[in-house]
């Protein structure tokens, strides 16, 4: 497989650059034998009594920070906590610096280079007197994505780019299918008889890194913190055995479910790093339903659902998108995507 074979045309008109508000009336394409359109308030009738929705409650940190070396100015992206003080992390210019080199973010918050990788990945050891994580929500701003205007964060992103469920600090960067969620909705979907059951994954700024060999398959994933615990568990197997279906809310609840399963052949409670990367021909064992964003062209996202849904299917239904005006990315609109084994004449691997 190719990476053009990923490509589509994406006007910039569509990539959202604030989301809906209330949240829950973002628009929702239904892709499986047709395509339907709805919004996310259909998605309690849209769902089964019984089905369990799994959902990330991981927590958006402010992991991008400005800073100095000597004269020099320095901007630190965080993407994974290595222990309470030491991260691996994005820098620009990464040139600039040298093994040793102290950035100076606030004169109580400094990072002294600890190593330096490829593509302007360093390992930073931080340090703050009141505590790392204090001092991320003091001199931080939040990781918005380059393509909202550049990587824009301001007081309204502080609340717009968390999940209404996220609870866990670590991410550094949203879990977005969670973003449509409101108390509202989730309040429709208890009466509807949906369960609901977290994961954690702590999502990496390594999502938004592009792809960049022609060859997909010689793509590398950063890895990515996470954790099933034994009461998701309990509450999928209590599903699967009252006929219910597991339905993944974003990418990030997918790639934990499915890692645990590939990793040791059954659902178990886990605890973790995951690099699963996920292409057509992968075999899903435990998701049968996935919500999600629409994601961007030649991306590992894309990649996924082409893989969950069919290649061919996928982009049909971004066209169809396209078309209709939905909004993409981030802040964008949402799709419920059926599995392509489920359905007639499947394309998973065309």
């Amino acid at each position: 497989m190719k990476l053009s074979d990923f490509d589509f045309e994406l006007p910039p008109a569509l990539i959202a650059q604030r989301p809906v508000e209330p949240r829950d009336q973002a628009r929702l394409l239904e892709v499986g034998e047709t395509l339907a359109d709805h919004t996310m308030r259909d998605l309690p009738r849209l769902l089964r009594a019984g089905d369990v929705l799994v959902y990330n409650d991981t927590r958006v940190i402010k992991a991008r920070l400005d800073g100095r070396r000597g004269d020099a100015r320095i901007e630190v992206t965080l993407h994974q906590r290595v222990d309470e003080t030491t991260w691996r992390a994005f820098a620009r210019p990464a040139k600039k610096l040298r093994v040793g080199d102290l950035i100076v973010f606030a004169p109580d918050f400094t990072a002294a280079v600890a190593a330096k990788g490829e593509g302007g990945e360093v390992t930073l050891a931080l340090s703050a007197p009141g505590g790392v994580m204090p001092a991320l929500a003091r001199y931080g701003r939040m990781p918005l994505p380059p393509y909202i205007r550049g990587g824009r964060a301001d007081v309204a992103d502080e609340q717009s780019y968390q999940t209404v469920w996220g609870v866990r600090e670590g991410a550094v960067a949203a879990s977005t299918a969670g973003l449509h969620f409101t108390p509202a909705l989730i309040e429709a979907l208890d009466a509807a008889g949906i369960v609901r059951a977290p994961v954690t994954l702590h999502v990496g700024a390594g999502t938004f890194l592009p792809v960049k060999t022609e060859d997909v398959e010689k793509h590398e994933m950063h890895a990515e913190w996470g954790e099933l615990p034994a009461a998701t568990v309990a509450a999928i197997d209590a599903a699967r055995q009252r006929g219910g279906r597991v339905v993944a809310v974003g990418t990030t609840a997918l790639r934990v479910l499915e890692t645990v399963t590939r990793d040791t052949g059954r659902l178990v409670p886990w605890q973790g790093e995951t690099r699963l990367y996920i292409l057509p021909g992968f075999r899903f064992r435990v998701v049968d339903l996935l919500l999600t964003n629409f994601h961007l062209p030649k991306s590992t996202l894309f990649m996924l659902v082409a893989a969950f849904s069919g290649l061919a299917r996928m982009k049909a239904a971004y066209a169809h998108a396209v078309a209709q005006g939905y909004r993409f990315f981030s802040y964008g609109d949402a799709c419920l995507l059926h599995r392509a084994d489920r359905l007639g004449g499947h394309d998973g691997k065309s």
